[in-house]
C-alpha cells in the first residue's frame, strides 16, 4: 500500500511538473490544482489498467510493424482520453500536446519510480 501512494504521489508531480514544462512551452495543457491532479493520475491509472491492454493486443501487427513505437501513440492517445472534458480542472487541447504529455510525465515519473524503487 505505501509503495501505491508513493507512485500516486510520484504520478501526481509528475503530471504537475508536465503541465508547468507544457505552459512554459505553450502546449495545450492545463491544470488548475491539486485535487484534478490527483484524480487526472487516478484516471490515468485506471485507464491504463482497463483499456491500454485491450488496445496493445488489438494493434499488435502495427506495434510489430513499428517495432513497438505505436505503444507511443496509444499512451498519447489514453493522455488525450482522460484530458479530453471528463474531468473539470484538467484538459488536454490535442492529440499533440497528448502526445508531448505522454512522453514528458513518462520520463519524469519512470525516473522518479526508478529512484524510488532503488531505496525499498
Amino acid at each position: 500500500m505505501r509503495g501505491l501512494l508513493a507512485r500516486l504521489v510520484v504520478s501526481t508531480i509528475a503530471l504537475y511538473l508536465t503541465y508547468l514544462l507544457a505552459k512554459a512551452l505553450g502546449v495545450g495543457i492545463e491544470l488548475t490544482g491539486a485535487v484534478p491532479a490527483i484524480i487526472a493520475v487516478a484516471m490515468l491509472a485506471i485507464v491504463n489498467a482497463l483499456i491500454r491492454p485491450l488496445i496493445v493486443l488489438l494493434t499488435i501487427p502495427l506495434n510489430c510493424l513499428t517495432l513497438g513505437l505505436f505503444t507511443v501513440i496509444i499512451n498519447a492517445l489514453l493522455f488525450w482520453l482522460v484530458g479530453s472534458g471528463w474531468l473539470k480542472g484538467f484538459r488536454v487541447d490535442g492529440f499533440l500536446p497528448a502526445l508531448f504529455g505522454s512522453l514528458v510525465m513518462g520520463v519524469i515519473s519512470g525516473m522518479a519510480n526508478h529512484l524510488i524503487g532503488a531505496k525499498e
